[in-house]
């Protein structure tokens, strides 16, 4: 039997080959177009989103190994969002998984492009992957809408407007479960309709675990460092922005961490219980980077 660790890195891997094979495909011109999508997109990461994929699939006695687009997908999702919130407009950041971020390197006007390439490229993926089912259209329904303007889009617009202002808990509720939890949900919400699975058990395992890895950036963002973060730590606090330290404070925010993992586990059990994702959710809530 594999280990937590093994069992993440086989994941891991198998997402890697398809993201690399997939990425062979980006022949743009300009070249410096699939240059710069391609740098984001190759930059490493924990890819925490295909993984829930692949584990949730698993879970429900599907082969992991016959459904790579919808994963792709989710990752040029999240990485054109990476670009776009790092740029000087929105969050500022100079560095992404411990590379410059990519309009240190491409300019702001090549990164707002790259970033809208990405998009634009997983929704061709998922006309695509619409065709094989309706299971497959809704799933590729639920990606869209979750990265959309009543989802991701709508968190970061929130992030911004909340920005240095006397906000509180119910500000912050809102972004934390649209900004960044919509697209810890979407995997598994994925993955248990293609499997015809309960959807309203893995939609609340789902939003539990973005709030809890939403809290734990937040956290680490204070008390993180910038090499293992791979991103600049202590930007939240000077630039003001509605985190659960500034609500809460440290500890408090450790506490609510905490509670949070523990919703994500009685979550978990009510969707049938899984070891591995059992294990995800601590490393969720124990990690440093």
């Amino acid at each position: 039997m594999k280990t937590y660790r093994e069992q993440y890195e086989e994941y891991l891997g198998f997402f890697r080959e398809a993201l690399k094979n997939e990425c062979a495909e980006m022949n743009f011109r300009p070249p410096v177009l699939a240059e710069s999508m391609k740098y984001s997109l190759l930059s490493g990461g924990k890819r925490v989103r295909p993984v829930l994929f692949f584990a949730s699939l698993e879970h429900f006695g599907m082969n992991y190994r016959g459904e790579t687009a919808f994963p792709v997908a989710l990752e040029c999702i999240h990485t054109y969002s990476l670009i776009h919130d790092d740029l000087p407009a929105m969050d500022n950041d100079d560095f992404r998984r411990g590379n410059p971020s990519n309009h240190k390197v491409f300019g702001e006007a090549g990164a707002i492009l790259a970033g809208d390439g990405l998009l634009s490229y997983a929704s061709g993926i998922l006309l695509k992957e619409a065709g094989r089912s309706r299971r497959h259209l809704r799933a590729a329904q639920f990606l869209m809408e979750a990265a959309g303007a009543a989802g991701m889009v709508a968190g970061q617009s929130a992030d911004l407007i909340y920005s240095g202002k006397d906000a509180g808990e119910e500000e912050l509720r809102f972004i934390y479960e649209h900004k960044t939890g919509r697209l810890i949900e979407a995997p598994v919400r994925m993955a248990t309709i293609l499997a015809g699975g309960d959807e309203e058990a893995a939609s609340a395992f789902g939003r539990e675990l973005g709030l809890l890895f939403q809290m734990t950036d937040d956290i680490l963002d204070e008390k993180g460092e910038s090499g293992k973060l791979g991103k600049t730590a202590g930007k939240d606090r000077m630039e003001g922005k509605l985190t659960c330290v500034k609500v809460f404070g440290l500890d408090g925010a450790e506490l609510l961490a905490d509670r949070t993992a523990a919703k994500c586990l009685s979550a978990l059990d009510a969707m049938g219980g899984d070891p591995f994702l059992k294990e995800l959710v601590k490393s969720v809530r124990e990690r440093d980077n």
